[in-house]
């Protein structure tokens, strides 16, 4: 049954400095409406990238939104910063109403936007657990049921008759997380604030999440930017980008989608060495990897040479301190390449490779056991997006150095 449905939903901001509007567009507006036509402004607006100079003084935070939510489904909605991501969370809540479209639910709405939202600062968090419950329809005898099991959830007995103006933003968001979970709502609509809770309440969080939708029969809307966590959460994922959906399936396919659309994805960088008076030198090196759950490293390297020997080649990778972490080493897997006089090819492939996201240094080395042909510190960086990580990758030591075994390497002619 189909709980949630937003038809042809947009929402419209104005920049700068405004009040309710100048006097000549309501004038305007109200010409157009005793008219029967439709709103002027309706038709101007550029697109909602915060990265590129205004050509409006309006912007569409949102354009043509549509989807159906199924009653339990757990829907995650996912997209880097000024997407739209929010604005939908709160045209869904009824914090603001949409420019055109409608949103048409079914049941209870609760929602956690903010820290603290719909709490009121001066009153107890006792007091403030009634008034959400009343905000949501329930009378006394329900919220009453429920307020044991909330407050220990919370985590927050020591300070529940304390007012919430004294709370910190942790404790205020288990309490408005218990508020908006266990005064079953038919829909939990959950922004990115659960990020600002310590890492033993977002266990909790999620778990209770997981119980609301699978247990229960709810259904759960999730905006954040922890993959792992709508990985882990979600049985279905939109995408947006400047206010529009561009992808809508499931999850794993839908992240996967986003990861690889990232400007900044791993595969952004290489290294070109055009001048060497060296026997061997390292001309280009270039990182060309897909991002999936796990990571893919795929590298390909081109040595220029003057001699035929018989060489081998390490990449190290670095934090962006400069601090090492893994070495793939064609030595360790028995592979040694035989160079010809020009240009030669050599690809590096690893299949997981457990890198947690953040910036990444690379130190290329090639030589022989005795001798340096060539080598280049901090040849290249490159990035790894949040939740492409894998804890099961295959990492061993060899001499108090962690290293990767299941390098696979390829010699073109």
């Amino acid at each position: 049954m189909t709980i949630l449905k937003a038809e042809n939903i947009s929402k419209q901001y104005r920049l700068g400095l405004v009040g309710t509007g100048t006097l000549s567009h309501d004038l305007n507006r109200w010409w157009a409406s005793i008219r029967g036509k439709e709103d002027p402004y309706l038709k101007v607006g550029s697109v909602n990238d915060r990265s590129t100079k205004a050509d409006s003084e309006y912007v569409w935070a949102l354009r043509d939104i549509n989807f159906e939510v199924k009653q339990g489904e757990v829907l995650g909605i996912i997209g880097k910063n000024g997407a739209g991501k929010s604005t939908l969370l709160k045209i869904l809540s009824r914090v603001t109403i949409p420019t055109t479209g409608e949103i048409k639910t079914k049941g209870r709405i609760a929602s956690l936007l903010e820290v603290g939202t719909g709490f009121h600062p001066e009153l107890t968090g006792r007091e403030n657990i009634y008034l959400n419950g009343a905000i949501l329809g329930m009378t006394k005898a329900e919220i009453k049921s429920k307020e044991a099991e909330i407050i220990e959830f919370s985590g927050c007995e020591r300070y529940i008759d304390t007012p919430v103006k004294r709370y910190s933003s942790g404790m205020r968001v288990r309490l408005a997380f218990a508020v908006a979970a266990f005064l079953e709502p038919d829909i939990l609509v959950i922004d990115e604030v659960l990020a600002v809770g310590d890492a033993e309440f977002q266990k909790k969080a999620i778990g209770k999440m997981q119980d609301i939708s699978r247990g229960d029969g709810r259904t759960v809307l999730f905006v954040s930017h922890n993959m792992v966590s709508i990985l882990n959460l979600c049985s279905r994922v939109i995408c947006m980008e400047h206010g529009k959906i561009i992808a809508d399936g499931p999850t794993e396919e839908t992240i996967d989608f986003y990861l690889n659309n990232q400007q900044d994805k791993i595969a952004n960088e290489n290294f070109k060495n055009i001048d060497s008076n060296k026997e061997i030198s390292v001309k280009e090196f270039n990182i060309m990897s897909k991002v999936k759950t796990g990571h893919v490293f795929n590298s390909e390297i081109i040595i220029h040479s003057k001699i035929e020997v018989l060489i081998q080649i390490a990449f190290t990778i670095s934090t962006a301190e400069s601090q090492p972490i893994y070495q793939i080493y064609s030595g360790h897997v028995g592979e040694s390449f035989k160079m010809k006089v020009g240009d030669n090819k050599v690809k590096i492939v690893v299949d997981s490779l457990p890198l947690v996201h953040g910036s990444y240094l690379g130190n290329l080395w090639v030589g022989t056991s005795s001798l340096t042909y060539d080598f280049h510190k901090e040849v290249i960086n490159f990035e790894v997006q949040e939740g492409a990580i894998r804890c099961d990758g295959p990492i061993s030591s060899k001499n108090g150095y962690p290293i990767i075994e299941n390098a696979n390497w390829e010699f073109y002619e």
